[in-house]
């Protein structure tokens, strides 16, 4: 039957007593495909039947459907004619695991950050408002742990503020965002789910003394009073949003009459669908950390994981740990990420010292200068892509107040296979404008204890350490020392080129120094360690070469390699520096490797133009003076 869907025409016209069918074969599908290469497969299996009754009622790409977070729209995907291709999710050339704007009319938005879907909504009703288009619906699909953002609540307020804003906003409530939902909402949703003996109280009434109007009324009032008690909905209501639910989001019939009365209110609808993660796959539902959130590659039979290598995190997560034993003073901070950024096991030994704040990077980075404030030493652990949300309570909130505070980035640099808003390129960027911060980046595993050992040493202003995601780099001696930075590799005979390797892009280096070698280019390889500040013997090493290039797995402006071209120049010392990093340009979604290759960030590539770059210089130099 899935083969034969094409669009939401298709399954608009597909029968009732059909749709149990279809879901179980989207189900079979989802489980199939995520088993081969990974995915976000826990959250799509639950919102099988909430997908199906929205391209029911709504008329999409008319009524535009936009899901928070994106990774929860895979049977939107499938709905809208993108079942060819499927097989390669998340692979290069295939289906990106977000929606995409390149791959249908179907996908308003390529998000993936959460909390934003709602501001999205508001904006679209808007314009259609304005342009006249009455007949269409802003479709907003929140899962309940987008709501812990405050950007949610941000256009909540301004969607209640227009009574006939054509806004309709599902909830997926399944009680996680990647872990178990956490905060105040989360416990109002809760109370929200034990409303359904009410309501089916209420409805067996009904029917039992349907022809008793006073003793009915007198019971419903009764029931009202209770739910006010135990179902805030009224957290809603007060708002100025009408309210239905909850709604079983297993049942589809129920989710269908449910979205109908909500379109045809013409007005802000919440629709609240209680729903289960990892629906209709056993060992899912039975995963206790996250519900097969987003697992690797797996084995459909058992849910057994494929073997994975050690990976960065794991450094990271065992060090925080060690550091936690001897330094009762420091705390971790997690924004909906405590498996995921390695803080489980931090949690686990010092349970009264870890604070997950829901997704709410804004929030976590204020909450950890009060916790500074308050003279503890925070260190808040979150995917480098996600900074860029709480780059003002960086600036303003901590490092203004000189506080120490520990920021830990995980997926630094090229992160692959989340597309493009997932890749942690801008980070390096936008953080040298941040007075007093300092950012150290690893190369190794041996040198992500060492430095995170260092950062939380720091007692006068905010530090960062970053690295990439994927198997963490074989270690990388030093063979001595270049003020603080490490010198890899020292140059034989006169030395030409001055290599400066941005944590795990040394081994990149390292690899182009032999190839330089052979084409009788001598090279030098640093490793600074710490790239804000610079060390000042960097430009002693640089005015022995006749050229400095720097190789960061970051965009390539404003990032390292400009602010060692700013030392130079601030120091006088003219020797030209090459920035080789990432493009700056949204990079579409393939693995880690093979991005690099294609952006010309690997050893072979990095000798080529750096020879090229010798041979022009050298070219310049030698060139006969015309007179």
């Amino acid at each position: 039957m899935l083969g034969s869907i094409e669009g939401p025409h298709d399954v608009k016209r597909l029968a009732v007593e059909e749709l149990p069918r279809l879901a179980g074969e989207i189900r079979d599908l989802l489980v199939d495909s995520c088993a081969r290469f990974g995915g976000h497969l826990g959250p799509n299996l639950g919102v099988v039947e909430l997908t199906i009754a929205i391209h029911r009622v709504f008329d999409s790409p008319n009524d535009p459907v936009i899901w928070d977070t994106g990774h929860q729209s895979y049977v939107h995907k499938l709905l809208t004619g993108r079942q060819a291709g499927f097989e390669a999710l998340k692979q290069e050339g295939g289906l990106s695991g977000y929606p995409s704007q390149a791959e249908s009319e179907h996908d308003f938005v390529e998000n993936s950050h959460a909390s934003t879907a709602l501001s999205y909504a508001d904006g679209l009703a808007k314009a259609f408002k304005l342009r006249g288009d009455r007949e269409r619906t802003a479709v907003a699909v929140i899962g309940d742990g987008a709501l812990t953002g405050g950007m949610a609540w941000e256009a909540l307020n301004n969607i209640a503020g227009i009574k006939d804003l054509p806004v309709v906003i599902v909830v997926n409530d399944n009680g996680r965002s990647y872990s178990p939902t956490i905060g105040g909402l989360a416990s109002h949703l809760s109370s929200l789910r034990v409303t359904r003996r009410y309501e089916d109280m209420l409805e067996y009434v009904k029917d039992k003394l349907g022809n008793v109007p006073v003793i009915y009324d007198a019971l419903h009032g009764f029931k009202k009073g209770v739910k006010d008690v135990l179902a805030p909905q009224a957290m809603f209501e007060d708002l100025g949003l009408k309210y239905v639910g909850p709604i079983d989001g297993h049942d589809e019939q129920a989710m269908e009459a449910a979205l109908r009365k909500a379109r045809a209110f013409r007005g802000p609808v919440i629709v609240h669908a209680l729903t289960q993660k990892g629906r209709g796959y056993t060992p899912a539902e039975n995963h206790d950390e996250d519900q097969f959130h987003s697992p690797g590659a797996f084995d459909r039979a058992t849910g057994a994981e494929k073997p994975k290598p050690r990976i960065w995190t794991n450094v990271f997560s065992e060090e925080l740990v060690r550091l936690g034993k001897e330094r009762e003073d420091l705390v971790a901070i997690t924004a909906a990420m405590l498996h995921p950024t390695g803080l489980n096991a931090f949690a686990d030994a010092f349970p009264d010292r870890i604070y997950d704040v829901g997704i709410a990077e804004q929030h976590a980075l204020t909450s950890a200068a009060g916790l500074a404030l308050g003279g503890l030493h925070p260190v808040v652990a979150v995917y480098a892509t996600f900074l860029n949300r709480a780059f003002d309570q960086l600036l303003m909130d901590v490092a203004l107040h000189r506080l120490p505070v520990t920021v830990v980035l995980d997926r630094a640099g090229v992160t692959g296979d989340d597309g493009a808003s997932h890749n942690g390129m801008w980070d390096l960027s936008i953080l040298q404008v941040v007075p007093g911060l300092r950012i150290a980046v690893p190369r190794d595993g041996d040198r992500v204890t060492e430095l995170l050992r260092e950062a939380v040493e720091v007692s006068d202003g905010p530090t960062v350490l970053r690295f990439p995601k994927g198997p963490v780099a074989e270690p990388l001696e030093s063979v001595g020392r270049l003020g603080e930075m490490d010198l890899l590799r020292a140059a034989e005979g006169e030395p030409d080129v001055l290599l400066v390797g941005v944590g795990p892009m040394t081994h990149i280096c390292m690899e182009a120094a032999v190839l330089l070698d052979a084409q009788g280019i001598s090279a030098t390889v640093v490793d600074p360690r710490w790239v804000k500040p610079l060390d000042e013997a960097l430009t002693l090493a640089a005015s022995a070469h006749k050229l400095v290039a720097v190789v960061e797995d970051n965009g390539r402006v404003g990032g390292v390699g400009d602010a060692v071209a700013r030392l130079l120049r601030d120091a006088d010392v003219d020797v030209p520096v090459r920035t080789f990093g990432i493009p700056q340009e949204f990079l579409d979604h393939a693995k880690r490797a093979a991005i690099l290759g294609r952006i010309g960030l690997t050893g072979q590539d990095l000798a080529r133009q750096i020879t090229e770059a010798v041979a022009k210089r050298t070219s310049r130099v030698e060139q006969p003076v015309r007179r």
